[in-house]
């Protein structure tokens, strides 16, 4: 059935009923038609919904419609009720705040967006002989109490289970005095849209791994993960009786460490009815691993609650295992990091007062994601996003989408917004990994004018040298050597970091304009390239191959990003960078910049050894210290957690950031051996690359031509190769001897003597 044009109003209740209200529409089916042979709801909201049709949830999402750029695009969803409809229908739809009006940033403001809540649906119902039934929201619906009386996504759920109406959502109710009418409101329907991405849904269940008394007393649930969500329990007690959970990443001295929650209060009440009661909130989400219950009726145990993990539904299809524990464990905190940011867009964090899509985090995070989880549709959908924030503001991309800060106050000494390298360039290097990891083109039609915009907006930034050297950068952020307080406080200077970010944005959309046949175009952003990659040589290379700040970051960035003009040149940097990588001890000595790269530039320049040693290191800062402090995600401070046990005294310490996992990228290309030698991985590169520390990895790829598989071994001499290629797909595999082979669908083995390694 193709849908019928829309004939819904947008509609709000007369009584905002607590930021909750309950919407209900009672009809009977159209005579006269025959049978029902297909419903389709579709519905969204200004706020975030959940619909019934008779009492029964329509679809396993939950926050719908999740959070776009409302100013341009509410999306809506569409859900197959056919089995749901009677003689007599009922629609319920339960509201919430959520991103539309909710709390959202740091500045303590809500009604960013409006300050009314708004749902926007239509029922269509086609019958035998074809006739449909359009039932829409319009001013006949009715509006109700709900047993919500406070919901934020910051700062939790209260839900007073006394308030429930039982049967509200279904044929016969009768609504009580408190019930009222709705009226119309205002709306565009061009911003209607149809989600590209996948919904947010309940993706598994975690149940507690001990359940303990904090030294002043509370009693503390650990579901021994950090992850997002929420919890779930039934419980009888005492009418009016309160149980609050209170959420957090981490203890400190055996307490909840709420403070790196900074205003969010992470708070959910549950009010007893007397009865029976199943709690769940699910207008509010949290980052915890950790509850503090008060209020419980009885002896809490593990069998009495469980936490539900929240985010949108993505299909893994990038496995990773290898022979080094922790290694492993930092890998399962890079997936569980990735499930607790991906909620509906790609967020920083996902517990404090923020949570917003900052674009400099999965500009760099985009191939780790892709090759992990299907995110194509994921990150398609924000990028349209991205698009339209962008265009409102003459090209320049944001440094969060949904753009949501250009509505909160900023310090006078702040400065005016202007593009951003690193963080801007999520408009050009998000698309371009989409388009390696799957092969679609389209990605690049549908995103290539904000490609092109951002590439030509940063051009007209650049001084007469043609450097990016004006105006704020967050340049190599949180570079370990900064203070706390001073996360801008980078070695690397901002200059060199922005010009050769710009250099490596023109190749790419330059690229993207030649796939797509705009020759034009194409010849002015390799001549833009050009002109910034000569003058990154004439300004920030000196006459023997040091480049301006002289530390890991700048000589990590100019070989992954290719700036280097000669073979000389990059061969001088990969060993200055090893020999600055072996005098800081192999401990991390980047930030958001040049972490991503380091270990890629090192194995491109033959220090492979360095590249595990730098891996493999367990001292702070480095990837493996959170892990030997008991990490279940990455955090966003090398030293989110120091070595006593304390929190960071930073104001700014999360516990799941997924930007540091970008290593990701590198332990699949490079420990596991999968690379794409064509988009999509049309043609595959098999390349592993062994180094001491690691005796054996495995690892998969669900390509769209179908799995990789790639599994190796060695005894510290002999080097053995497994690998399975899908049918149609020419291989290129590269053995540690430096013996090259091409193969084709199935499997094959190989073997290479003489690794000269260390065994663990």
């Amino acid at each position: 059935m193709t849908s019928t044009p829309w004939h819904a109003a947008m509609i709000t209740p007369d009584n905002d009923f607590d930021g909750a209200p309950l919407l209900r529409k009672e009809f009977t089916l159209e005579e006269g038609h025959g049978a029902v042979v297909r419903a389709v709801l579709r519905a969204t909201a200004l706020g975030v919904f959940e619909a019934f049709i008779n009492g029964t949830p329509v679809g396993d999402d939950v926050l719908s419609p999740g959070w776009s750029s409302y100013e341009w695009r509410l999306r809506y969803r569409s859900y197959d009720v056919t089995a749901l409809v009677g003689p007599s229908t009922v629609i319920g739809i339960e509201l919430g705040n959520g991103w539309y009006r909710g709390r959202l940033a740091w500045h303590g403001l809500s009604n960013l967006y409006g300050d009314e809540l708004g749902f926007f649906g239509q029922l269509d119902i086609e019958f035998e002989d074809g006739h449909v039934q359009a039932v829409a929201s319009d001013t006949s619906w009715q509006a109700g109490p709900s047993a919500t009386t406070a919901n934020d996504l910051y700062d939790g759920q209260t839900i007073d289970a006394r308030r429930l109406q039982a049967g509200w959502a279904e044929p016969g109710f009768a609504p009580g005095p408190d019930w009222t009418g709705v009226r119309g409101l205002a709306f565009d329907g061009v911003r209607l849209a149809e989600p590209v991405g996948p919904p947010v849904v309940r993706a598994g269940v975690v149940r507690p791994v001990d359940i303990f008394t904090s030294p002043s007393g509370k009693t503390l649930v650990d579901f021994g993960q950090n992850l997002v969500g929420w919890l779930r329990f039934s419980v009888q007690g005492e009418a009016g009786q309160a149980i609050t959970v209170r959420h957090a990443e981490v203890l400190e001295d055996g307490e909840l460490g709420v403070r790196p929650l900074r205003s969010a209060k992470a708070t959910d009440t549950f009010i007893l009815s007397g009865g029976r009661d199943t709690f769940e909130p699910t207008k509010t989400f949290h980052g915890f691993r950790y509850a503090e219950v008060t209020g419980w009726p009885g002896t809490l145990t593990a069998d009495d609650l469980e936490a539900v993990v929240v985010h949108s539904d993505l299909e893994r299809i990038g496995t990773f295992q290898c022979s080094n524990d922790l290694v492993n464990q930092l890998h399962r905190n890079i997936v569980w990091g990735l499930r607790g940011n991906f909620l509906d867009l790609p967020t920083d964090c996902p517990q404090r007062d923020e949570r917003l899509g900052w674009t400099g985090d999965i500009a760099v995070f985009a191939p780790t994601a892709a090759y992990l989880y299907d995110v194509k549709g994921f990150l398609q959908d924000w990028l349209l996003d991205l698009a339209a924030e962008q265009k409102a503001q003459d090209g320049l991309v944001p440094i969060v989408v949904p753009d949501v800060l250009k509505y909160c106050p900023q310090p006078p000494e702040f400065p005016s917004p202007e593009s951003s390298a690193l963080w801007s360039e999520a408009s050009v290097w998000v698309p371009w990994a989409l388009w390696e990891a799957y092969g679609d083109l389209g990605v690049l039609e549908t995103q290539y004018d904000s490609m092109a915009s951002h590439t030509h907006r940063v051009e007209g930034l650049l001084s007469p040298a043609g450097l990016w050297d004006s105006g704020f950068q967050f340049g190599d952020w949180l570079d370990p050597d900064a203070a706390p307080d001073q996360p801008w406080a980078a070695k690397a200077d901002t200059a060199v970091v922005a010009t050769a970010c710009m250099y490596r944005t023109a190749r790419l959309t330059a690229q993207a304009a030649g796939l797509l046949g705009k020759h034009d175009d194409e010849a002015h952003f390799n001549a833009l390239a050009v002109r910034v990659r000569n003058a990154f040589a004439e300004h920030y290379v000196g006459a023997g191959g040091t480049i301006r700040s002289d530390c890991t970051t700048v000589y990590a960035l100019a070989i992954a990003f290719d700036v280097l003009q000669t073979p000389e040149l990059r061969e001088f940097a990969g060993n200055r960078l090893a020999e600055l990588v072996r005098n800081n001890g192999y401990r991390v000595s980047t930030g958001f910049a040049g972490t991503p790269f380091i270990t890629h530039a090192l194995t491109d320049t033959g220090h492979v050894d360095e590249a595990y040693r730098l891996l493999l290191e367990e001292g702070c800062p480095s990837w493996l210290y959170p892990v030997t402090m008991g990490a279940t995600t990455v955090w966003e401070r090398w030293d989110s957690m120091l070595p006593d046990g304390s929190i960071n005294p930073g104001e700014m310490t999360s516990f799941n950031h997924y930007a540091l996992g970008a290593v990701a990228d590198w332990m699949h290309k490079a420990i596991g051996g999968i690379r794409p030698l064509e988009p999509g991985y049309a043609r595959v590169l098999i390349q592993p690359q062994p180094g001491d520390g690691i005796d054996w990895a495995r690892t998969s790829l669900k390509t769209p031509h179908g799995e990789v598989r790639v599994e190796w071994k060695h005894d510290g001499g002999e080097f053995q190769l497994e690998v399975t290629v899908p049918d149609g797909v020419a291989a290129d595999v590269v053995l540690p001897d430096g013996a090259r082979h091409t193969v084709e669908g199935g499997e094959h083995r190989f073997e290479a003597a003489g690794l000269g390694l260390a065994v663990r």
